[in-house]
């Protein structure tokens, strides 16, 4: 059997030293204890690694042999342990989040970001995936998190409130309703309104249609031809709006700003992870906690 690993490291510090009381000094023990220490890793390896006399301590050819070997031997069993650490509070691997294209100007580069921050054992990959695939992806273990608008259906998940942000409409500057520092529902829905598609992301759909439903006469909604545009080329119009998140004012497309839409609810974005978690999940949801308190992604 190997001794264990905190004789070794005395012993190394007292072949250094040669002198059992400088020894014992700089580990903080007392002299006995370390005598009892050598003589009990003697035993155990079979072998004198001392030679010892009332003034002084000498190395046997053993002892010569065993404090050059163990050294490296010891780093690498400290690597070991560093690395079992870091297994064990998430900082070890390859996370795989999956995002809806809308989360990804801001909200995920956010999370990537933090959560690679002095974590070099950690890999992200972040890939957009059409909203309604994400839940069954996480539940499947195909992704180990996702990041999507709203409170997305599906089983075998634990959805959390990663950011809830106010909801308004994008447009272009010189559209008539952009002087405005808030507009009102009704005079939005004056004009077309373009809406995600159903198909791609149907809880956002709905909700944004919601804010219109007591509106007369209703207004004329749209769905692109292309499901995510970064120029958003229809809003340059001066008379389409796209109602959106807050979160579409930082990164606007030259030409296009954000106005909130007065009394509407506020819109979301939710991380979702399997039910069962790895210190890998726990460390991302902790990373996202901590993260969403300091930008203030959920205002009270």
């Amino acid at each position: 059997m190997a001794p264990d690993t905190v004789s070794l490291r005395y012993f190394l510090v007292l072949a250094q030293e040669l002198n059992f009381t400088r020894a014992a000094t700089r580990i903080g023990i007392a002299q006995p204890a370390l005598s009892a220490r050598m003589r009990r890793l003697e035993a155990e390896l079979g072998t004198a690694l001392l030679v010892r006399n009332t003034r002084s301590v000498q190395l046997t050819t053993a002892g010569a042999a065993l404090a050059e070997s163990a050294p490296p031997a010891l780093a690498a069993l400290d690597r070991a342990w560093d690395t079992a650490r870091s297994a064990a509070a998430g900082e070890l691997g390859t996370l795989r989040i999956g995002y809806s294209l809308s989360t990804g100007a801001e909200t995920v580069p956010a999370l990537v970001d933090r959560l690679l921050r002095g974590t070099s054992g950690l890999e992200v990959a972040a890939v957009p995936m059409a909203t309604p695939q994400i839940i069954p992806a996480v539940a499947e273990g195909r992704i180990d998190a996702g990041i999507t608008r709203g409170e997305q259906p599906g089983r075998g998940v634990r959805r959390f409130l990663l950011r809830r942000a106010r909801t308004g409409v994008q447009l272009a500057q010189h559209h008539p309703l952009a002087d405005d520092p808030q507009i009102e529902i009704a005079d939005a829905a004056a004009y077309p309104l373009r809406l995600p598609d159903r198909a791609a992301n149907p809880v956002i759909h709905d909700q944004l249609s919601a804010l219109f439903k007591d509106t007369r006469p209703q207004p004329r909604f749209h769905t692109p031809a292309v499901a995510f545009d970064m120029s958003q080329r229809d809003l340059h119009d001066g008379l389409t709006l796209a109602p959106a998140g807050e979160a579409a004012a930082t990164a606007q497309p030259a030409g296009l700003t954000w106005r909130p839409l007065k009394g509407a609810s506020s819109l979301t974005i939710h991380l979702v992870l399997p039910r069962e978690q790895s210190p890998l999940h726990r460390r991302i949801r902790g990373v996202a906690q901590t993260l969403a308190q300091e930008l203030h992604w959920l205002p009270d």
